[in-house]
């Protein structure tokens, strides 16, 4: 007679598979299928966004950006209209972070002399002194949000009236570039966001109308955008530019540089929301709005727009940097904003000069930041757009 021994749990056959309607642990970086199937439009678009690590990158550099602008005051060393005519194009200094083996910011201060044949500056730096730089340290007054007035500072040297100090170089008037760019990020960064705003409001009639009522209107506003798509950009940037009275004050230059950008980069955008509101107008929902009587712009604002605010707010998020561009150019060639105002552009208008380039190199640093602000927005936007479709992921 033979024994049969019962083998161990784990060895032999597999254990049988669960039942079909057993719950299931959802996957790392997964969601179930119920949350899914319960979560809101938003939910699922935040899931999407958080796979795309470069989109997240973008997102916090992007927060910080603008987080800078609010803060400017208090992150640059110096007010933006500081200058030091003694220190014309002084050379970036290393900040020391280590003194005698503790915790201590300093660097050295530095001097410049003339060649009286070629007037050209020679810096040297003198080792044997130091200028302490501490954080938050007083320096020059400043208004944060419009209304609060400080003189404190996230850096800076511990005596304001001692030695200036010039962490990423000066300029040819002797103005701190570090503190320009922190305060040229204020027109900057905001110009692209007025901006957009204006050509937001612009291809959301325009775009609506044209994909809500098609027809004529459709045909005749396409036609438009065609026409305007058709020209070439920075020619007609240059032109209208070009057309801005050289009398007007700063501020009324700054708003028809925002005007005359709007008025051309609302097109692309205008284009995307016909197109999404020819694929809704058939739906149940809408036919029953309208027979209850609904206006068409309670359609559009109450009943279309938000079946795709997620792809419009991804549509701007992209178009953000082509107006940072656009004012950068344009300030570069002259044409956009002028001193006094502080921009990236302007900043860069001294970068003209094949001589002051390779002389003082450090004049392109506003440059790197047009650089990151533009990839930083636009790996934000790619994400966005992807995630604004999640069922697709």
């Amino acid at each position: 007679m033979m024994t049969t021994i019962a083998e161990p749990h784990g060895a032999g056959e597999p254990d049988a598979p669960p039942p079909p309607d057993a719950p299931t642990a959802p996957e790392h970086g997964h969601h179930s299928d119920d949350a899914v199937a319960v979560a809101s439009q938003w939910q699922l678009t935040w899931w999407s966004f958080r796979k795309h690590k470069l989109a997240m990158i973008g997102a916090i550099v992007t927060l910080g950006l603008y987080l800078m602008v609010i803060f400017a005051g208090f992150l640059a060393p110096y007010a933006k209209n500081f200058y030091s005519p003694e220190y014309t194009y002084a050379p970036p200094q290393q900040l020391h972070v280590l003194d005698d083996g503790r915790f201590g910011l300093y660097v050295h201060p530095q001097s410049a002399e003339q060649d009286p044949s070629t007037l050209q500056l020679t810096w040297t730096v003198d080792e044997s002194a130091r200028t302490d730089v501490g954080l938050f340290v007083k320096g020059d007054e400043y208004r944060m949000l419009g209304f609060l007035t400080l003189d404190r500072h996230l850096i800076g040297p511990v005596d304001p009236d001692g030695e200036p100090v010039f962490l990423l170089g000066a300029d040819k008037n002797g103005h701190d570039i570090l503190s320009r760019i922190i305060h040229g990020s204020v027109v900057s960064m905001t110009i692209g966001l007025v901006g957009v705003a204006i050509s937001l409001v612009i291809a959301i009639v325009l775009g609506g109308l044209s994909g809500l009522l098609g027809g004529l209107t459709d045909t005749v506003i396409q036609r438009v955008i065609e026409f305007l798509m058709s020209l070439p950009a920075i020619p007609l940037w240059m032109a209208l530019a070009a057309a801005v009275p050289p009398t007007w004050n700063p501020l009324e230059r700054y708003f028809a540089i925002i005007l005359i950008l709007s008025l051309i980069g609302w097109t692309g955008l205008a284009r995307e929301v016909r197109g999404k509101f020819m694929s809704v107008r058939e739906e149940e929902y809408i036919t029953a709005a309208t027979v209850d009587g609904a206006g068409r712009g309670r359609l559009i604002f109450r009943h279309m727009l938000p079946q795709f605010t997620s792809h419009i707010i991804a549509g701007l998020s992209l178009s953000i940097p082509s107006m940072i561009l656009a004012e950068t150019s344009l300030s570069w060639l002259g044409l956009g904003l002028q001193a006094p105002v502080v921009s990236w552009g302007v900043l860069l208008q001294e970068a003209q000069n094949i001589r002051v380039i390779t002389t003082a190199p450090w004049i392109m640093i506003p440059g790197l930041a047009v650089v990151v602000a533009v990839l930083a927005l636009n790996f934000f936007g790619d994400g966005l757009r992807d995630a604004a479709d999640p069922y697709k992921n």
